[in-house]
């Protein structure tokens, strides 16, 4: 199987050439290349034909096949759900904003975490994502539509702490000054609390931005819904986030997903305030978008707005999250699982 040339960080790319006889600086040449908007290597203008005819038996730009692509009629969000070499299907969400535009994307194919109210983890794991896949995401969703990518989040299908090394090898290559350059405070990893490699990241990607999925305020509600509580309960990771903020000096986000009759109610609410007190953070509250499969229901906006006042006059920030491409399965997992079952 040819090799994806986009998950090369240019002393891999470098040795790569050198191994074929050519050059060492047309390691540099090639990779500069390949987070422009390119889709063959004959679209390289300055490479000899005899080094793309190498490229071209050697390396594929792309490990990515587009098979579905949806834009809202609300807004600016589009959604790409993409098939691997192997069969195994990912999705990716552009959404837009004043501040520019942010892609969601994933970091497995599926999860094993096994989050009750996520359409991500109902189909089990297959697999973990290469750092060429993850980072094929990005450059593909940025050709296919146009559009300049200002900022990542990994929050898509999987659990990315999870796939810790290939991870890190993805934000080594996007911050590649000859590649995206992109700034590590624009990338936001999303994680169900995998406190062992939480503290790798505090040391390794102190700029990164890190959400944790919280969504209870108790042990005994977080492990009903997210098996993971069971490993490291909500103390302990409490505890670690408190430690990353004083290692990082950064703020730390919680996504709260907010499940009807279940995790909603006002003392849900104030417990929450009492374990997040005095600590440097962002509680996004998250409207449950309802996946039949899981038979859970949405606490709906109006109540989500009450949580929100409720968490701020304790003094705790806290917002409701803007709900982005409903019309087109917009959640992370939605369009991967409807492809799935039919």
């Amino acid at each position: 199987m040819k090799e994806d040339i986009r998950g090369l960080l240019p002393y891999e790319l470098e040795k790569r050439l050198t191994d074929m006889g050519e050059p060492a600086f047309r390691g540099k040449q090639v990779f500069q290349w390949l987070f422009k908007d390119v889709e063959s290597f004959r679209d390289m203008r300055n490479i000899p034909k005899a080094l793309i005819a190498k490229l071209e038996d050697n390396f594929v730009i792309s490990g990515l096949t587009l098979k579905k692509h949806q834009k809202s009629k609300y807004d600016v969000t589009e959604k790409f759900l993409f098939e691997l070499n192997d069969g195994n299907q990912i999705e990716a969400v552009l959404m837009g904003y004043k501040y520019g535009n942010t892609v969601c994307i994933s970091s497995q194919a599926g999860c094993r975490m096994g989050c009750k109210f996520c359409a991500s983890g109902l189909l089990g794991l297959s697999r973990n994502l290469t750092q060429g896949e993850i980072m094929g995401q990005v450059t593909e969703v940025s050709r296919i539509s146009g559009r300049k990518i200002n900022n990542v989040v990994i929050m898509g299908t999987g659990e990315p702490l999870d796939n810790y090394q290939n991870i890190s090898n993805f934000l080594r290559l996007i911050h590649e000054p000859n590649g995206m350059n992109m700034s590590m405070r624009s990338i936001t990893i999303s994680t169900c609390g995998l406190v062992d490699k939480l503290k790798c990241l505090a040391e390794e990607f102190p700029q990164v931005n890190v959400a944790i999925s919280l969504h209870a305020p108790t042990d005994e509600k977080r492990s009903q819904i997210m098996p993971i509580n069971k490993k490291f309960p909500i103390t302990e990771l409490i505890g670690e986030c408190r430690d990353y903020v004083k290692k990082t000096g950064r703020r730390i986000s919680f996504e709260y997903t907010l499940v009807k009759d279940f995790n909603d109610g006002d003392d849900d609410m104030l417990i929450l305030a009492v374990l997040l007190r005095g600590l440097n953070c962002h509680v996004n509250l998250i409207p449950l978008n309802q996946v039949d499969e899981t038979g859970l229901c949405t606490s709906g906006r109006k109540r989500a707005l009450e949580c929100m006042k409720i968490l701020n006059s304790r003094g705790i920030q806290a917002t409701v999250r803007r709900q982005l491409g409903s019309d087109i399965n917009g959640a992370c997992g939605q369009l991967r699982l409807k492809q799935s079952v039919e």
